[in-house]
């Protein structure tokens, strides 16, 4: 019986599909064997050492401690596209609200509404106060070609903006769904040098935090219109403040405002709603079922960020999953130890990423004893090492 502890509430559709004769679900669990979460901060969190996995319902995976997690052999994952549509859809909405001040004019109406019959005179006299523009035939530059960067290049292209997208790392999944009609930029600068608009789809890591700089901003034209529905960390805000004052950007939209970010002028700030959809927090719980279930089960990992994806298909025997440091000579030692155990192994998987490499062996006994657990744990640079026995 697996323990799964929910640190946010999780759509219940999602938690249906763990079996109930497999699974116990409570919010109360000291020794889960996983974790599925939405937006808790882990990080003053002690990890229980019975902890083999985490499922982040949700992209971003920044209130989760994925270092310590990797020291403790504790696999992460999150459900990159699960919520895409959902932030792809605000993010359009973000062009409309930056282009015109509907905003400002809705809560403009707002103000006349006890001023009775006056009330249709006074709305066209003072409409022109909150002209705008139209995106069509304008620029957007997109940084950021993953799940959602696409869908959002894709929707913009559809509304008639032409379409730049810059992502150094677009995988060839993502590649495939990007329209024939949207062109990639070969370097950020000639990405944002004619951008009407910029929306950054990227995620927040150490290394992109305040993406958006002085620098970055100097290089693009005056009047830009800048929309972060990614995270709040990845646009700095001194930068931004400066650039809002002298008119260099002309609108700045947020879906992730914080007490500097509510205070900047020409600043819409959104309460976080990007993936605040019902189908949104219904798809992410699903994929994060059935991602944890199927690595706590088989040992496959799907959309794993600090873990190299793996998939094997269950021969008959037990399966033994092992992580280790990547380095030479550890399938070596593993199939060593197996061999004078006198373990036949009926199939093997060995992937890295990075630092880390992860095995599956399939071995035709049923069980695997607790000798050859401790010889595989003992092998220098071993940090994880599971036993699921036949199923």
């Amino acid at each position: 019986m697996y323990k799964i502890q929910n640190l946010n509430k999780i759509d219940e559709k999602g938690l249906q599909l763990f079996p109930a004769d497999q699974y116990k679900i409570n919010s109360e669990f000291t020794d889960p064997d996983g974790i599925i979460l939405r937006s808790y901060k882990m990080h003053d969190m002690e990890l229980p050492s019975s902890l083999k996995a985490i499922a982040r319902a949700g992209a971003g995976v920044n209130n989760i401690p994925i270092d310590k997690c990797t020291e403790n052999g504790i696999v992460v994952f999150n459900t990159p596209g699960a919520n895409a549509n959902g932030v792809k859809e605000l993010v359009i909405a973000g062009l409309m609200l930056t282009s015109r001040d509907i905003a400002g004019a809705i809560e403009w109406a707002k103000s006349i509404k006890d001023k009775g019959d006056e009330i249709p005179a006074i709305i066209e006299a003072g409409k022109k106060n909150f002209a705008g523009h139209e995106v069509k035939g304008k620029t957007l530059a997109v940084i950021g070609l993953g799940a959602i960067g696409v869908l959002v290049a894709n929707a913009a292209q559809a509304i008639g903006m032409n379409v730049i997208g810059f992502d150094p790392y677009m995988s060839v999944k993502a590649a495939l769904k990007l329209s024939r009609n949207v062109n990639v930029a070969p370097s950020i600068d000639k990405l944002l040098e004619d951008a009407d608009y910029v929306t950054i789809n990227i995620p927040q890591t150490p290394e992109t935090k305040g993406y958006i700089n002085k620098e970055r901003i100097a290089m693009m034209k005056d009047g830009v219109k800048i929309l972060n529905f990614a995270r709040g960390g990845l646009v700095n805000n001194n930068d931004i403040r400066e650039a809002l004052e002298n008119g260099k950007v002309a609108k700045y939209i947020t879906d992730f405002p914080d007490a500097e970010s509510m205070n900047l002028p020409n600043t819409i700030a959104v309460p976080h709603l990007g993936a605040s959809t019902q189908e949104s927090e219904t798809n992410c719980a699903i994929m994060a079922v059935e991602q944890i279930s199927e690595y706590l089960e088989n040992g496959n990992i799907i959309n794993s960020v600090n873990f190299p994806a793996a998939q094997m298909e269950r021969h008959d025997g037990a399966r033994i999953l092992i992580a280790n440091k990547n380095v030479p000579n550890m399938v070596s030692q593993i199939t060593t130890i197996l061999a004078g155990a006198d373990v036949n192994i009926a199939g093997m998987l060995n992937r890295n990423c990075n630092d880390i490499a992860y095995n599956i062996i399939d071995v035709y006994r049923p069980e695997v004893n607790q000798e050859i657990v401790d010889k595989l744990k003992n092998i220098d640079g071993v940090f994880m090492v599971r036993i699921l026995p036949k199923k």
